[in-house]
């Protein structure tokens, strides 16, 4: 059961940003948005959405990334930056699909994180958003805004993930990460956060210990 905290939590972000999942990477399929969560890695939203607008059309199966040309993928996805072990990633996660799944994204954990390219952030954003599967997903934005709020100490992702687990209600588990990157995006940034117009500051530690 959810501590009188983290209710209220919840409750305030409901209330700001609605119950509606949304998911910020543009996709049609689970492929899709595999290979567009693997770009995601230190890149904007925004600019993997403007990569994959072309990138969908030039490869528009599972079987045309497994067989693209490595320099050529690298050109295709240059601008979203650490290409090289992207394109890398992408090819032999493809080629697996392809191997040993049939070209069918898995929603197993086990399975997805056997592929290459895929840690827990990448399976848990499938799982959540394709296969509606609980899962929390732990980004920057949710690192940095859990430590804040005294949701978790820790600095690992998946230790982060396990503690979140234990503390919000299943049914928010994919709705937490949707709400979170939004407060991170437009109150609560990493450089010059806004405390003072923030709604969840009367439960935040970092405020209340007058840390930004």
């Amino acid at each position: 059961m959810a501590s009188k905290k983290v209710t209220e939590i919840l409750n305030a972000l409901d209330k700001e940003y609605g119950t509606e999942y949304k998911c910020y990477l543009d996709h049609e399929n689970a492929w899709q948005l595999l290979i567009a969560t693997i770009l995601s890695a230190q890149c904007t939203d925004a600019r993997v959405n403007l990569v994959t607008k072309d990138l969908f059309v030039k490869y528009p199966s599972v079987q045309a990334f497994a067989d693209a040309n490595l320099k050529e993928l690298e050109k295709d996805i240059h601008s979203t930056g650490f290409y090289h072990n992207k394109a890398k990633n992408i090819i032999a996660c493809c080629k697996d699909l392809v191997e040993k799944f049939d070209g069918e994204v898995p929603s197993g954990i086990e399975e997805l994180t056997s592929l290459a390219g895929v840690g827990r952030k990448t399976a848990n954003v499938i799982r959540g958003n394709i296969y509606h599967e609980p899962s929390i997903v732990v980004d920057t934005h949710v690192k940095r805004i859990s430590k804040k709020l005294g949701l978790t100490k820790e600095d690992d992702p998946v230790k982060i993930e396990f503690d979140l687990m234990k503390k919000l209600p299943k049914d928010h588990w994919i709705i937490y990460n949707i709400h979170i990157i939004r407060l991170g995006r437009t109150i609560c940034k990493a450089i010059n956060p806004q405390c003072e117009e923030c709604f969840l500051k009367e439960y935040c530690d970092a405020y209340r210990k007058g840390k930004k």
